[in-house]
C-alpha cells in the first residue's frame, strides 16, 4: 500500500501554493508576506485552514471573524485550483500510476481540502489510479489510520510519500515508512533518517529494493 501527498510529490504545485500566500496578504505590507510565506514553506503540508488562522494569531495579531475567513479560503482556491490543474507532474509520477496504479493500493492524503483536491485529480484523471483520496478537514495521521484499519493492515504494508514535516509526522505517527520527496525542502530532511529521492523515475525499482529489514525500520 502506498500513501502519496499530492502538491510537491505527484503534480509540482507547491510553488502555486506559495504565490496564493503573497497574494492573499500582500495588502499587509511587505515585512508580513515575507513572514507568511517562511512560515508556509516550513509548513507545507499544513492545511490553509491552519495557515490563514495561524497568520491572524501570531503575524497579524487580530482575531478574524467566520466571514473573513471563509472569504479568505475562498480567494485562495480561486487562485489555485485551475493552475493545480495545469501544472505539471513531477517527473515519473504519472508514468508509474499508469504502470502500477492496478498493481498497488494507492491513496492521496493531502492537505487540500477534500472537495477541491477531488475536482483537481478529476480534472486531471487521476481518480482511477486511486483507492482513496483523503483531503482536509481530515488530518493526514487520521487518514492513514483509518485506511490501515479498514483494510486490517499492519504499518510493515505500507509507505508514505511526502515532502514536508506534517508527511514525516503522521507516517512515523503510523508506524508507516517514510520517503522524502526532495524538492526546495532539501533542508529539513537533512538530519532525517529515511529514503530520499528527488523525483519518482525510480520509484518502481526503490519500492522493489526494499528488503523486509527496511520496511520494518521505524525513524527513530
Amino acid at each position: 500500500m502506498i500513501f502519496f501527498d499530492f502538491d510537491g510529490v505527484i503534480v509540482e504545485s507547491v510553488n502555486i501554493k506559495t504565490e496564493a500566500f503573497a497574494i492573499l496578504f500582500e495588502r499587509e505590507g511587505s515585512d508580513i508576506v515575507k513572514m507568511v510565506l517562511q512560515y508556509h514553506l516550513n509548513n507545507t503540508g499544513v492545511s490553509r485552514y491552519e495557515k490563514i488562522r495561524y497568520i491572524y494569531d501570531k503575524f497579524l495579531k487580530r482575531p478574524i471573524g467566520d466571514t473573513e475567513f471563509h472569504s479568505l479560503c475562498d480567494r485562495f482556491s480561486s487562485l489555485v485550483t485551475e493552475n493545480v490543474i495545469n501544472a505539471s507532474y513531477v517527473r515519473g509520477a504519472k508514468e508509474f500510476l499508469e504502470a502500477y496504479g492496478a498493481t498497488y493500493d494507492c491513496y492521496v492524503v493531502s492537505a487540500t481540502p477534500h472537495d477541491e483536491l477531488r475536482l483537481i485529480m478529476e480534472r486531471k484523471k487521476l481518480t482511477g489510479y486511486f483507492k482513496g483520496i483523503y483531503g482536509a478537514p481530515a488530518k493526514k495521521t487520521d487518514a492513514i489510520k483509518t485506511v490501515l484499519a479498514n483494510k486490517g493492515l499492519t504499518p510493515i504494508n505500507a509507505v508514505y510519500v511526502g515532502d514536508a514535516m506534517s508527511d514525516l509526522e503522521s507516517a512515523k505517527a503510523n508506524g508507516v515508512l517514510f520517503i522524502a520527496r526532495i524538492n526546495g525542502n532539501k533542508a529539513i530532511f537533512d538530519n532525517v533518517n529515511c529514503i530520499k529521492i528527488d523525483d519518482l523515475t525510480q520509484f518502481k525499482r526503490i519500492i522493489d529494493n526494499i528488503e523486509k529489514d527496511t520496511w520494518q525500520a521505524r525513524i527513530s
